[in-house]
């Protein structure tokens, strides 16, 4: 079976559980998860129940496709994500945002947790990316090509919508939030960086690095969704002062910040112009 075909049968099986056509799709990451209580919830359904979807195996990543409306418009949210470090191919781990784009979605959001290289930034923030640095290694266009995908080479020269970007600043300085903007970096994992990694990552002109996104994000560019991707800053990672930082720690900071993050991306939502 070809992976147009799976494509076709994932989304297949979804609109018969569910045959509304969502406008907007979003991705929780690491202890994110509660901007699901915004939705109005119409149907669930476990990743392991849907053809050919790869299966969450982080603790944290609840496995689930969220079905509803948020403000007034359709969503389809993925309550955790797949990883590089999990050991799914790129192709496998972007599967599930062309399965959003077959159902209907035209734009999509994005969130993550990641730690700091910038003094400016620290843990607790938030920080919109405006742009990114690929170091995984891997690429999820790599392959055979599919017209119906999109560009065999699309642009990314603007990978995050600046339109979304500026109506999140807008919306974070009237709830004040702050916030801030910058340049994720996305590495492989799943250990965390020596001090001599981090050093390396900021001087390329990364602020945050992450073990996630970058590879969803590809695919959306290719695929023409407006993209938009949100940080919650849950470590800092001063090569000078380093300290160790446990997986608990970081899904805790995650967690705090996670009000803030839900406050920001609820509105978009409900304010977005379709």
């Amino acid at each position: 079976m070809t992976e147009k075909q799976q494509l076709e049968e994932a989304m297949a099986f979804i609109r018969k559980l569910y045959p509304e056509t969502p406008e907007i799709g979003i991705v929780l990451g690491t202890g994110l998860g509660g901007l699901v209580k915004e939705i109005e919830i119409e149907k669930e359904i476990a990743y392991n129940f849907i053809p050919h979807f790869p299966i969450s195996t982080v603790e944290s990543h609840f496995g689930k496709l969220i079905l509803g409306t948020l403000g007034g418009k359709r969503v389809v949210a993925m309550q955790g994500r797949f990883h590089y470090y999990e050991g799914y191919s790129m192709r496998q781990i972007t599967f599930p945002i062309r399965v959003l784009k077959m159902l209907g979605i035209h734009t999509l959001f994005l969130s993550n947790a990641a730690g700091s290289m910038n003094p400016q930034i620290r843990k607790g923030d938030l920080m919109i990316l405006d742009d990114h640095i690929s170091l995984q290694g891997d690429n999820p266009l790599i392959g055979l090509h599919e017209d119906d995908y999109g560009p065999r080479f699309p642009d990314m020269s603007r990978p995050y919508s600046p339109v979304l970007i500026a109506r999140a600043e807008a919306v974070a300085k009237e709830e004040n939030i702050s916030l801030h903007k910058g340049v994720y970096v996305a590495v492989s994992g799943p250990q965390l960086e020596t001090r001599a990694e981090y050093r390396f990552l900021r001087m390329i002109g990364a602020d945050v690095v992450g073990m996630s996104t970058v590879p969803e994000v590809i695919v959306a560019n290719q695929m023409g969704l407006d993209t938009f991707a949100i940080s919650v800053v849950t470590d800092e990672c001063d090569p000078d002062n380093l300290k160790p930082v446990s997986i608990a720690e970081i899904i805790e900071t995650a967690q705090s910040t996670e009000p803030y993050l839900t406050r920001i991306l609820s509105r978009l939502i409900r304010e977005l112009a379709v």
